[in-house]
């Protein structure tokens, strides 16, 4: 089934929901980063996060990037979104390697270890928002929840999961966001935690429910079956860089002329790598001078 994304409300909009299956999201930046199975998990979470938060985008222009940086073996994760769920990301140590966690599963926790998650929001104004709060447990989701409630002051549950093949690809990934609106009666909001934790907490994980049918509406169904959800929207995600010989050239010329002098000495082609997409641009010496001469504009 391929990826998709709803946007959904419950209770009569007391509730906001989104629910994700972002297999071949998740498996496409295994594929473009050569990704170890904790790397693939830890960055596949993340997309799916970023992919959901950025269908709550208004503005078309609307960006959103979401950093992880922790003590662990993995450094950081980053990953920027839009409103048309388009995301892109990349993890600091890509084939980062470590046993399973006592649980048996791969350890995300374990590689992002202790430090902060940060939200920038550019919405068109002068200065974007951004929030940061502490990693609370490095597995994201968790990280995630506490970040809402603590830097937005919106209660919500966040559920991420990506589980890998014996052959080192993605078999399931996917998520889900609940957010609890001002209004919200506690009748409500009882009803929730009792869904969460009767028919969520029971199971496994995420990728559980989504191995059973990778459908986003099927994950709705099981978390806010007796809410009365309404989907609202649906959009497709996609691992989407914008990245462009001429944006590279722009980065060149932007680290001055003495940078760009270093490279013209040594007399050889150079290869500069998209961080986010890792497609390669080359330049060669005749380029670099005509960078050269535009940086002394």
């Amino acid at each position: 089934m391929a990826d998709r994304i709803i946007r959904a409300t419950a209770a009569d909009a007391q509730l906001r929901v989104f629910c994700a299956n972002a297999r071949e999201l998740a498996e496409t930046a295994r594929q473009i980063h050569g990704l170890s199975p904790v790397a693939a998990a830890a960055l596949g979470r993340l997309l799916t996060a970023g992919a959901m938060m950025g269908m709550g985008l208004k503005g078309e222009k609307d960006l959103l990037t979401l950093q992880i940086k922790g003590d662990g073996p993995i450094g950081g994760l980053t990953v920027t979104a839009d409103s048309r769920c388009r995301v892109k990301g990349y993890a600091d140590v890509p084939q980062v390697m470590l046993p399973p966690s006592k649980a048996g599963k791969l350890d995300v926790g374990g590689a992002v270890g202790h430090g902060w998650l940060q939200v920038i929001k550019d919405m068109g104004l002068k200065e974007p928002y951004s929030g940061r709060t502490e990693l609370k447990t490095g597995e994201i989701a968790e990280d995630l929840t506490y970040y809402f409630a603590a830097s937005e002051q919106v209660p919500s549950a966040v559920g991420l999961g990506v589980l890998m093949e014996r052959d080192n690809t993605v078999k399931c990934a996917g998520g889900f966001i609940i957010q609890v609106m001002p209004f919200a009666e506690d009748a409500v909001i009882r009803k929730l935690e009792n869904n969460l934790h009767d028919r969520f907490a029971g199971l496994p994980s995420v990728t559980n429910i989504l191995e059973q049918e990778a459908d986003p509406e099927y994950l709705l169904r099981q978390l806010l079956s007796d809410l009365d959800p309404v989907v609202t929207e649906e959009s497709q995600p996609l691992f989407y860089c914008s990245c462009d010989k001429e944006r590279v050239e722009k980065v060149l010329i932007s680290t001055g002329k003495n940078e760009l002098e270093d490279m013209i000495r040594e007399n050889k082609t150079i290869e500069v790598k998209c961080h986010f997409c890792n497609t390669a641009y080359h330049f060669t010496v005749g380029e670099l001078e005509q960078l050269y001469g535009k940086a002394l504009r």
